[in-house]
């Protein structure tokens, strides 16, 4: 999950210019962190994304659902959230397993893992394997089939 700390460290890491921009960088970066957190505790179910820099399977996964991935049904759902492997993992987050793969989706419902896709297969598996982690949502959960379609 995205927090001040960790965007605060990136604008560190940058090793731009001190002054006026890098205070206004800082503040921004605060200000944005602290309303994803309060966004992200609204949102009960998100798809939380591990990967690292590199990653050639990460890569893949942005290039064919990266840019649309938000604007499905599914990201809907699930909004993604995005995590690097080397980060500490969000404690506020009951997992079952520790990850050891990139890229890895992990599906979380009011701050529990229901499952994982560990890699990425390309995106016609990927979809069908969404949509069975999406069917273990609780009943009242779960998406709406939209009238008309079967």
């Amino acid at each position: 999950m995205l927090n001040a700390k960790h965007l605060a460290s990136a604008l560190v890491r940058c090793r731009r210019p001190r002054g006026f921009g890098a205070v206004f960088a800082f503040c921004l970066a605060w200000f944005l962190a602290a309303n994803s957190s309060v966004a992200s505790a609204k949102q009960e179910t998100i798809l939380l994304m591990v990967e690292q820099i590199y990653c050639e399977w990460c890569e893949a996964w942005n290039e064919d659902i990266g840019g649309i991935y938000d604007r499905t049904p599914e990201g809907k759902q699930a909004p993604l959230r995005r995590i690097d492997i080397s980060e500490p993992m969000p404690e506020s987050i009951e997992f079952k397993l520790r990850t050891q793969f990139t890229p890895t989706f992990i599906l979380i419902h009011q701050r529990r893992e229901i499952g994982r896709i560990e890699g990425y297969p390309g995106e016609h598996f990927f979809w069908p394997m969404l949509q069975n982690l999406l069917g273990k949502l609780p009943p009242g959960d779960k998406p709406r089939t939209p009238k008309g379609s079967s």
